[in-house]
């Protein structure tokens, strides 16, 4: 898939996933790469950016695993800054989409 696709849309994923509930930051990354291949080192840099805007809160956790995890959690200025990226993507996949079923095909 195209670099630029995914680029744009990690952002987008991240906080859909933080939405449902809290997770740490190779589980955000197993998620995305089932359904999007994606490299583990971008959600990182992304993650760090969206924390510092207060997008997120961490905090640590104990793991059986090893050392403890660092949780990220949605804070309501980023899910408001969610709901505002899905109505984004709503209005961008649909234009696209409209573009597409007009040009394949009508040659």
């Amino acid at each position: 898939m195209n670099v630029q696709f995914k680029k744009g849309v990690l952002e987008l994923c991240v906080l859909v996933l933080l939405d449902k509930k809290d997770r740490y930051g190779y589980e955000l990354v197993q998620k995305i790469s089932n359904q999007i291949e994606i490299s583990e080192g971008s959600v990182y840099p992304l993650l760090r950016r969206l924390t510092k805007e207060e997008y997120f809160t961490t905090y640590l956790q104990e793991s059986t695993e090893g050392p403890s995890r660092k949780y990220y959690k949605l804070t309501e200025k980023g899910r408001g800054y969610l709901h505002e990226l899905i109505a984004e993507w709503n209005e961008f996949s649909s234009g696209v989409n409209q573009l597409i079923k007009e040009g394949v095909g009508n040659d």
